[in-house]
């Protein structure tokens, strides 16, 4: 009986408060939109985009690195 009684956070996982919702997701976009407009949106996220590839093609160049400094000590 004294469980259904019990209130609290402690039968909450650690992740539900790391995963926004919808609402969440549409407050933070509103908040973007207010901030930067409508006519600095597009290039802000293409600019995301581009670092984000190239922050991708940095991981994969730095892995390769590592796989070739790895053959020429066996050598």
């Amino acid at each position: 009986m004294s469980l259904v009684l019990s209130s609290g956070l402690s039968g909450l996982s650690p992740l539900a408060f790391a995963m926004p919702g919808a609402t969440e997701m549409l407050i933070f976009l509103f908040v973007v939109l207010l901030l930067f407009g409508g006519a600095k949106l597009p290039s802000l996220m293409r600019n995301l985009g581009r670092s984000a590839n190239e922050f991708k093609r940095g991981m994969s160049e730095t892995a390769e690195d590592d796989d070739t400094s790895d053959k020429d000590v066996d050598k």
